[in-house]
């Protein structure tokens, strides 16, 4: 049982160097020496946890989602239900430092998955997740059934744009803006309802 845990920890912290290698130097530089380097790890140790150059970048990408589930879940229970469906609208936004390099990570894998048919699955995933969320949204804000895949499709673009001008904001800028986007959003879901 404690080797399995060292080496999912281990896993944890390979992925972790391999984020700042993509966040810091692009997808390009993401090879198991770069990767090493950067987690102060002897090659063959990066190549034991991560046999194929695949393996690594589908658990970089799982990595990110792991923390954003972890982040979701830690929303307290009992908020009322548009405060709750506002708070795990943030938790998808690039609003610190660490989701702006979740998101740069997100996005780089996503374009090599253009090219990499086994990091597919796990960006698959990724969008399904998403669309869980926005229906979770929706249903907290009230929005009927029969309207919510429609408008999980609205919400999940409208995440997808906001995540994108957020991440490229310049240093010192606030992202107040996009709250207010989806506060807006929110509030016209919720008058629209029944």
């Amino acid at each position: 049982m404690a080797r399995s845990i060292d080496i999912e920890e281990r896993r944890r912290s390979v992925s972790e160097a391999a984020w700042r290698v993509l966040a810091r130097d692009g997808l390009g530089a993401l090879s198991v020496r770069n990767v090493a380097a950067e987690a102060g790890l002897p090659p063959s140790t990066v190549r034991y946890v991560f046999p194929t150059q695949s393996s690594l970048r589908e658990h970089t990408i799982t990595l990110v989602f792991d923390r954003t589930r972890e982040r979701i879940a830690a929303i307290p229970d009992g908020l009322p239900n548009r405060e709750r469906a506002h708070q795990l609208l943030l938790e998808l936004l690039p609003l610190d430092d660490e989701r702006v390099i979740e998101l740069e990570v997100y996005l780089a894998l996503a374009n090599a998955a253009l090219t990499d048919a086994e990091l597919r699955p796990a960006l698959d995933l990724v969008v399904v997740e998403m669309r869980e969320w926005s229906e979770e949204v929706l249903e907290l804000v009230g929005v009927p059934a029969a309207d919510r895949e429609y408008e999980a499709r609205r919400l999940h673009a409208l995440i997808d744009g906001l995540a994108m001008h957020l991440v490229r904001l310049a240093p010192g800028e606030s992202g107040d803006w996009a709250i207010d986007v989806l506060d807006r959003h929110l509030d016209g879901l919720a008058r629209r309802s029944p």
